[in-house]
């Protein structure tokens, strides 16, 4: 018959020993390094690149869609392996990888080496980034400190644009674009590699048990746990509902400012108002934190979701005039970096924190794949009507459509089928 076995809670796991929190600390420095080197450096550095390729911009950018895709790729392993094994030796690993990588990368010499070097980065970047981090952290933290852990590592990493693109078009102005990536690279593999290595850890048991993660941790456990979210409608909801908010903000980060300017705004002022996607990156996430005291996740999110869709669709009414403009863009913001607080949030609840990782790898593939390629279907789009209407249109439907499965998903019970027969 099942059987459901519990363990108690270690009082030095999720969050009350103090090495939890420099866990937080390190995390959050090390995906802030990680994301400013391996993906904000890059946009910095395209053109540069191209022309001493000699290539086009098109083709060096997709080397960057092309390391997106080989991360999404890495997504489920991934996770399957910080469920087994933790978070030390795949992150560490990945930290080296990626500054031997970074080296690499300044060598090129031809656009063929240029995709192989940025297909290894994305690879890597799965190890490094903020999947692996979340799995580490929710590893620690119990449900009534995991938010704030999560929140202090997104953040300070939602900063990293805002300190990295700056640094890397200085090093680049003064030594070049490979000599950029070699000052990079030597940032990286200081800071990253001995806070990976040095810092974290496994908690010393499993946290508390929850009603959706009742027995001790298992392969046999791990593996009912991801059929069970398989077989979950409610699970490719979600996973529908964020791969079609991912598609609309990867879309419009990419093509906001052409649009803006096609309003007959100057580009510095379109490049700038853009800019504050990364900051208000920020502020949805202290939102999504603060309101959750009173109102549940979904309901926040959904919310978000619909005030992007609303934004976006006023965007050919107000967008003439700057004020307009800024206002649209702050209604679109607020929902720019939500999901990635949203996400650990949804699936350790249903789930449990058992095969979390296991589980949010599966969901993230699909989603980081959306995010990769929405931007030149919409470039397509763009092309074939000669105009933005559609594509601002397109992208208003996916938030919608986000925040109608959001809400669906709320409507659901959780299914309860993670116990072990013996």
């Amino acid at each position: 018959m099942p059987t459901t076995a519990t363990v108690p809670a270690d009082p030095t796991v999720g969050g009350h020993h103090a090495h939890g929190w420099r866990i937080v600390a390190a995390l959050a420095i090390t995906s802030t390094v990680g994301y400013g080197t391996l993906y904000y450096a890059y946009p910095v550095l395209l053109r540069p690149m191209a022309a001493t390729l000699d290539a086009s911009t098109t083709a060096v950018t997709g080397a960057l869609t092309v390391s997106v895709l080989a991360g999404a790729l890495m997504a489920i392993p991934v996770g399957r392996w910080l469920d087994h094994h933790g978070g030390r030796a795949l992150m560490t690993i990945g930290s080296i990888a990626a500054t031997a990588l970074l080296v690499a990368w300044s060598q090129v010499q031809t656009i063929g080496q240029l995709y192989a070097v940025m297909i290894g980065i994305g690879t890597t970047g799965a190890m490094v980034l903020y999947e692996p981090a979340f799995a580490v952290i929710i590893a620690w933290f119990p449900p009534d400190r995991r938010a704030t852990a999560l929140l202090a590592v997104t953040i300070v990493a939602g900063f990293a644009s805002t300190i990295f693109m700056p640094l890397t078009g200085l090093l680049a102005a003064h030594l070049g674009w490979r000599g950029a990536l070699l000052v990079l690279a030597v940032i990286h593999g200081l800071v990253t590699v001995p806070l990976h290595a040095l810092a974290i850890r496994r908690p010393r048991t499993s946290p508390a048990p929850t009603p959706a993660d009742p027995s001790p941790p298992a392969h046999a456990q791990r593996r009912a746990i991801v059929k069970s979210a398989m077989r979950d409608a409610r699970f490719w909801i979600l996973t529908a509902t964020f791969i079609a908010q991912g598609a609309a903000t990867s879309t419009m980060t990419v093509h906001l400012v052409g649009y803006l300017f096609s309003r007959g705004h100057p580009a510095t002022f379109a490049a700038t108002v853009t800019g504050l996607l990364g900051v208000l990156s920020v502020t949805g996430r202290l939102v999504l934190t603060a309101a959750r005291r009173h109102l549940r996740v979904t309901t926040i999110v959904a919310a978000v979701f619909a005030t992007q869709a609303a934004a976006i669709l006023t965007m050919p009414l107000l967008a003439d005039t700057r004020t307009g403009a800024v206002v649209t863009v702050v209604g679109f913001g607020l929902g720019f970096g939500i999901t990635s607080l949203a996400t650990p949030a949804l699936l350790a609840d249903r789930y449990g924190t058992t095969a979390y990782a296991s589980v949010a790898g599966r969901l993230a593939a699909p989603v980081t794949i959306a995010k990769a390629t929405a931007p030149l279907a919409a470039a397509a789009l763009l092309h074939t009507t000669g105009g933005y209407t559609p594509l601002l249109a397109a992208a208003a439907t996916c938030c919608a459509l986000a925040a109608i499965g959001m809400t669906t998903r709320a409507k659901t019970t959780v299914p309860r089928p993670f116990t072990l027969q013996t």
